[in-house]
């Protein structure tokens, strides 16, 4: 999956950037106030992309 589409679908899901760290940018459910990663590469594989919206406790993307 490209990372910018799991952007958008953190984005439509109440998820906002929150900051920057050295290989990951962090991202919180605003709802849930939880926090997780996500990395910079162009793309992310579709596992970890279900495993970090499981974290947010949003939907997965399909």
């Amino acid at each position: 999956m490209k990372r910018k589409v799991l952007i958008n679908h953190l984005k439509a899901n109440k998820c906002v950037f929150l900051n920057h760290g050295k290989k990951h940018d962090v991202y919180i459910n605003m709802e849930t106030k939880v926090k997780t990663t996500l990395p910079r590469h162009a793309d992310i594989d579709e596992e970890l992309a279900d495993a970090i919206c499981k974290q947010l406790g949003i939907p997965k993307k399909r």
